[in-house]
């Protein structure tokens, strides 16, 4: 058994002020093609005031989900308009989802998808009502991007790009692995945050790209969002993601001294978008 990550700022155990979800995730890469995830995750919060246990909470699908979400959302605001071109490099359960998430933030005519392993990408474009492709094809002509793969080697490159596209860059998320060449990172790069990036992602430490933004910069309109540039968004997750769960709770929750039964927080998939919503909220 091998710790993936531990996607928060400080280690679970290390008293903080701050009150913020713990996510723990393992890798079992042996799992693929069997009917047990190849990621797993569970999702642990306290009360950092008193140390608490509020919630244990099987993390899978919210991971799964949220990631598409926070890409959905920069899309929303970075991607061209009438984008109708999605490429999906990788067919897993991240392409999965963020088909399902951007799908509700632009209306794409057409579903391009690659995988490294070809059978895999006949299965996805079967299930999904897209077209199999090579790598350069797919890529070429495409609106929105999006890479969700291990790759240890780009397989992105940015003479592929037009100009104007829009990548979201989710997967390979170790500091020697990239999936984007030195070319695809030379358009405007957003990530989600500068100091896990410069940690964790290869692609922005291997190619030194400038980072414009934060995604929360273009969000709160602190930095304009790059609408005709071609634009790549780099995720490696962070747990202020789930921070949500923790605002459905009482507001005086803090406040109150501690019961020796308190009562069990209300749960909630706090995410931006969810499955089945007839349209996604308007922050998207």
């Amino acid at each position: 058994m091998r710790l993936a990550r531990l996607a928060a700022p400080r280690l679970a155990g290390v008293v903080s002020s701050e009150r913020r979800p713990r996510v723990m995730y393992l890798g079992y890469p042996g799992n693929a093609g069997t009917a047990v995830p190849t990621h797993l995750a569970m999702i642990l919060l306290f009360r950092t005031d008193t140390g608490e246990p509020l919630a244990v909470m099987d993390g899978r699908l919210i991971t799964e989900m949220r990631t598409a979400a926070v890409s959905a959302a920069v899309t929303r605001h970075v991607a061209a308009p009438d984008s109708r071109v999605l490429a999906l490099m990788g067919s897993g359960v991240q392409a999965e989802a963020h088909l399902e998430a951007l799908s509700r933030v632009r209306h794409f005519d057409e579903i391009r998808v690659w995988s490294q392993t070809p059978a895999h990408a006949e299965r996805f474009a079967r299930a999904h009502n897209a077209r199999a492709m090579d790598a350069e094809s797919a890529v070429r002509g495409a609106d929105v991007v999006v890479t969700a793969t291990n790759a240890r080697e780009p397989i992105v490159k940015g003479a592929w790009l037009k100009r104007g596209a829009h990548v979201n860059a989710v997967g390979s998320p170790r500091p020697t692995w990239r999936e984007l060449d030195d070319d695809a990172k030379a358009g405007v790069l957003v990530v989600d945050s500068r100091e896990a990036v410069l940690e964790e992602s290869g692609d922005v430490i291997l190619s030194k790209s400038p980072i414009y933004a934060e995604a929360g910069e273009i969000f709160d309109g602190s930095k304009p969002a790059p609408l005709s540039e071609t634009t790549v968004f780099k995720s490696v997750g962070l747990a202020v993601a789930f921070t949500p769960f923790e605002l459905a709770r009482p507001a005086d929750a803090t406040r109150r001294s501690p019961s020796p039964h308190p009562a069990a927080p209300r749960a909630t998939t706090a995410l931006p978008w969810t499955r089945g919503s007839a349209a996604p909220p308007s922050h998207l």
